[in-house]
């Protein structure tokens, strides 16, 4: 024990972002980072009154556009960005010219009055309004005051407000998020997996690149966080203590949310490696935690809603401390929060009902879910995830004792879990012990992706779980008429745990497919929500038919949070990217472990597929898989490398017999041991 410790503390030397790139290859071209901090726009989306040359605004021709009195034009980046523009004013016609910049994110909402609202929801959409650059105007450059830089959008929209005429041109986004890295496009990991049964036979690809995008824009600095207000809005609030940060959204909240970081913390190791802002966000909950009690905030400034409120994302931050020490190696840094730490298991445990044998959720605050709270699923196969994730933390501490103790809650906490919240005939969970109809997307995915059910139970789930599908994704019944991509996330990863890989891909392509490839958002990042029929503007046919449109919510989220106000969704969410993590981890089948990356598993779930590659870096080095299945569905070829020193475990897809560099070897349940190094394991026919 003492030497595996040395061990995983001397890798910590490491930087937390590795300086090594993933191989180049064809899924370059699926990277939907820009080339250069500062973008220009693709095409001009709209125009509206007289406006003159708006093509040399896209092109390299000489000469400003011009707009007259009361027009203006919308300018299309081509995908979601993020930061502050410029232009050059190059004619000003008179001392009385302003003009007004709007920003959105779907073309649907395209105006030249009002922008997303991203300050704060409104029922009329006006919270935002437009950035106004008043009389009198200067020739020469402009730039955006970094104060109200925008998060995130695809459209501009420029309008003549006042005045006969102004001529502009040259205008740019400098991109403002991921401020620490100098090329946006050098990616420590990758994903590339040619998918036959798919329209788009690099779809699966594009939906891993799409992720690892979303997470771009999700890391900002430590001072350009949303500040809430009702007029306007100002990203330069301070919400943390150290940057980079990773925030839940690229326009909004721009804060930290633990249990998003459930799904983006995985999502930025695979792909990234960013490993840096992952911990500065988890030391801004363990700043906030209450020293009296061990509880932890439900999120960070500056919406700063404290300790109480949520149990589930006080335990979504021990879920994500646990990730960041298992992928970073990093036990400095859980060394020296473990007394926070446990203090904060405690918190849980102290809500274990004697009677009951569950965690009984006080703080029922959850991702914007209705109910919720009590005995419930979710938060109870959480509390499970995070009895076995501290017991490998103390165990690695040296702490056998606290270790074993929490073993022996978790084998107790899943019987308890298993007894008197299966619903036999539906073969699902019950959200909680009061209800007897509701089977929540949420808690059922946890309890298989987290292990806290049976096998055969697994399989009953992933099979109840797809009456949810529609068209557009899977719909969760704890939040009616809505396609929750948070939950959707835990789905997948519930399915592929469930050993139903296929399944599991199949709702990437339909749910993650859709928010790519669909028009009213910006087909490069991933919304935060939508409704059941892929609308962000659906009426349900029955209220219309009552005369209701007026008196119930209607559009995403209307009822939790968001005032019937559709710009306020976001287009680019971290807890929407659980393919990301997902697919590095099943399909290419390469997990961590130990710390670092000490020691690993490849297990590929080849759910159809012919063959896969990709890999990621861990301050111990690469870690690269590909793997091909033989022609006749028999024969598998598996090409692991892994950094030498370290020591790991294939699991074949297949039987027959086993090579490894040539060599014939025994595989004992369809394992084989590796070390470090560059290996080929082959299995041909028996």
């Amino acid at each position: 024990m003492v030497t595996g410790l040395t061990y995983v503390v001397t890798i910590c030397a490491y930087s937390l972002r590795a300086a090594a790139s993933a191989p180049s290859g064809p899924w370059d071209d699926f990277n939907y980072a820009p080339a250069s901090r500062t973008v220009y726009p693709t095409s001009v989306y709209e125009t509206s009154g007289d406006v003159s040359n708006v093509g040399s605004l896209v092109s390299s021709d000489s000469g400003p556009a011009t707009l007259s009195a009361g027009s203006w034009l919308t300018l299309d980046f081509g995908k979601e960005v993020g930061g502050v523009i410029s232009l050059n004013l190059d004619a000003v016609d008179s001392e009385d010219v302003s003009i007004a910049l709007a920003f959105t994110e779907s073309s649907l909402f395209v105006n030249p009055t009002l922008s997303d609202d991203s300050a704060a929801s409104a029922t009329n959409m006006s919270t935002d309004g437009v950035l106004a650059i008043p009389a009198p105007l200067s020739t020469g450059l402009w730039t955006q005051p970094i104060l109200y830089q925008r998060g995130g959008f695809r459209y501009l929209t420029i309008s003549l407000t006042t005045g006969d005429s102004v001529s502009i041109s040259n205008v740019t986004c400098d991109i403002t998020f991921m401020p620490h890295v100098d090329d946006l496009r050098d990616y420590t990991g990758y994903f590339y997996a040619p998918d036959p049964s798919s329209e788009d036979q690099d779809l699966l690809s594009k939906i891993w690149y799409a992720g690892a995008y979303t997470i771009q824009t999700n890391i900002i600095a430590a001072d350009s966080g949303r500040t809430k207000q009702y007029e306007s809005w100002n990203n330069s609030g301070i919400i943390a203590e150290t940057g980079p940060v990773l925030v839940d959204g690229a326009k909004r909240d721009r804060t930290v949310w633990p249990g998003d970081m459930g799904i983006s913390g995985p999502a930025a190791f695979v792909s990234l490696n960013d490993l840096v802002s992952v911990r500065n966000s988890l030391d801004e909950m363990f700043l906030l935690q209450n020293a009296s009690n061990g509880g932890l905030p439900y999120c960070g400034p500056l919406i700063s809603k404290g300790s109480g409120i949520s149990d589930t994302y006080h335990e979504w931050t021990l879920v994500g401390a646990y990730n960041y020490w298992l992928h970073s190696g990093d036990t400095d840094w859980i060394t020296t929060k473990w007394d926070q730490y446990v203090a904060a298991v405690a918190y849980l445990t102290a809500k274990v009902d004697s009677d009951v044998g569950l965690l009984n959720a006080t703080g029922s605050t959850d991702w914007g879910r209705l109910g919720g709270g009590g005995f419930s699923i979710a938060p109870n196969a959480l509390y499970y995830k995070v009895l076995l994730n501290s017991a490998d933390i103390a165990t690695a501490l040296g702490d056998a004792d606290i270790a074993d103790g929490w073993l022996e809650d978790a084998a107790s906490l899943k019987a308890v879990i298993n007894d008197a919240l299966w619903d036999d005939d539906a073969g699902l969970f019950l959200d909680n012990t009061t209800t007897t109809s509701l089977h929540p997307q949420d808690g059922n995915s946890l309890a298989v992706w987290f292990n806290a059910t049976a096998d055969d139970r697994k399989t009953r789930i992933s099979e109840g779980l797809t009456l949810n599908w529609v068209e557009v994704g899977a719909v969760a019944p704890e939040l009616p008429d809505t396609v929750a991509p948070f939950a959707g996330s835990m789905e997948v990863h519930a399915h592929f745990a469930a050993g139903e890989a296929e399944r599991a891909l199949d709702l990437i392509r339909l749910q993650w497919g859709w928010m790519l490839t669909t028009n009213t958002s910006v087909e490069s990042t991933f919304l935060e929500g939508y409704t059941s029929n892929g609308s962000l503007l659906y009426v349900l046919s029955f209220l219309v038919a009552l005369n209701l449109v007026d008196t119930l919510p209607y559009r995403y989220r209307g009822y939790a949070g968001y005032d019937n106000d559709p710009t306020y969704t976001s287009h680019s969410h971290g807890w929407s990217t659980g393919p990301t993590p997902a697919l590095t981890t099943y399909v290419l089948g390469l997990t961590m472990t130990e710390p670092g990356g000490q020691a690993f598993r490849v297990e590929p779930q080849t759910a159809g597929l012919p063959e896969a590659e990709g890999g990621f870096e861990t301050p111990l080095g690469w870690f690269g898989v590909s793997w091909a299945v033989g022609d006749d569905g028999a024969g598998f070829e598996l090409n692991v490398t892994a950094p030498e020193g370290t020591r790991g475990v294939a699991v074949l897809p297949v039987d027959g017999d086993v090579t490894v560099d040539g060599e014939m070897v025994s595989a004992v349940g369809r394992e084989v041991e590796l070390a470090g190094g560059t290996h080929v394991v082959s299995v041909s026919s028996a």
